[in-house]
């Protein structure tokens, strides 16, 4: 297979994705889209907090896995196999890492806002 087409295939459609979510997050609590953890489903407020935060991060880390996975298409001496697919799950734990802190940080186990 074409390391370009891998790489768009899989990385592209993360960063396609990340777009999608940047752009249109969800309004409302539900159990199909957005970022949903037991934390981040206990109220509305932290599900707006959440879910704005997972998409900034989870933008960023999937440009950079993007950018990452075409230079290394453009680089690579030999065929690209699970390459670009790290790159994708480092993107997607350190997104949910980085919410998940995020949250803790910014609310009680309560569900309440720090002061």
């Amino acid at each position: 297979m074409d390391p370009y087409i891998y790489v768009l295939s899989t990385n592209g459609l993360l960063f396609a994705l990340s777009l999608v979510f940047l752009f249109f997050p969800p309004k409302k609590i539900n159990n199909w889209y957005g970022y949903r953890t037991h934390k981040s489903m206990q109220n509305q407020d932290i599900w707006d907090f959440s879910n704005k935060t997972f998409n900034q991060s989870f933008y960023k880390y999937a440009g950079v896995s993007f950018l990452s996975a075409m230079a290394l298409a453009t680089f690579a001496t030999s065929a690209l196999t699970w390459q670009p697919m790290l790159l994708i799950m480092l993107s997607i734990l350190a997104s949910i890492i980085k919410t998940e802190k995020a949250i803790s940080t910014h609310f009680t186990d309560e569900g309440k806002r720090k002061k």
